[in-house]
């Protein structure tokens, strides 16, 4: 499986200490397996922090997601679990880190599903303060762009990676 990641530089390593917490699957490193998003996501990121987009390629294992040893949450396409996540995931306030609807904690070590874009983030903030009910949560969420992305949480996924190249954008 091929995997991109979208930056604004060059990496040696993945440092998982470096990952800003609070992301959609919680604090970890950030890969999709469409090409196009992660160049978007490099753009972005100069344009937010300086330094020039590229995006960096990894090879991973076709049955990654389904390796014995590695404690995997997959969600298929958006749900209301999956919003749940993600909601849990992004607030700061959040307590329960032991639930299974979060991953504060890495328990998983790679979680797989789709981007939780500015329209769905903005469904999210209006399901969580009760503007809308679970059912118009998914009605609304079947009407965007797919997109994906394949977060890894723990250096013991982190190993199965392995850097194929980098592409500097314009």
């Amino acid at each position: 499986m091929i995997l991109y990641h979208g930056t604004n530089m060059d990496i040696e390593y993945i440092d998982l200490s470096k990952c800003a917490p609070h992301k959609d699957f919680g604090k970890g490193f950030y890969t999709t397996t469409k090409y196009d998003q992660a160049k978007a996501m490099a753009v972005r990121k100069s344009l937010i922090f300086g330094g020039k987009p590229c995006v960096i390629s990894f090879e991973a294992p076709d049955d990654i997601l389904d390796t014995a040893g590695l404690n995997v949450k997959i969600f298929p396409q958006t749900s209301e679990e999956w919003a749940v996540f993600v909601i849990n995931n992004r607030n700061r306030n959040f307590k329960n880190i032991a639930s299974a609807e979060c991953n504060t904690d890495n328990k998983y070590d790679i979680v797989f599903g789709p981007v939780a874009n500015d329209t769905l983030t903005t469904l999210i903030t209006q399901y969580q303060r009760g503007y809308i009910d679970g059912k118009i949560l998914l009605k609304e969420m079947k009407y965007h762009a797919p997109s994906n992305q394949c977060s890894f949480h723990t250096l013991k996924a982190i190993n199965y990676l392995k850097k194929t190249g980098v592409k500097w954008i314009m």
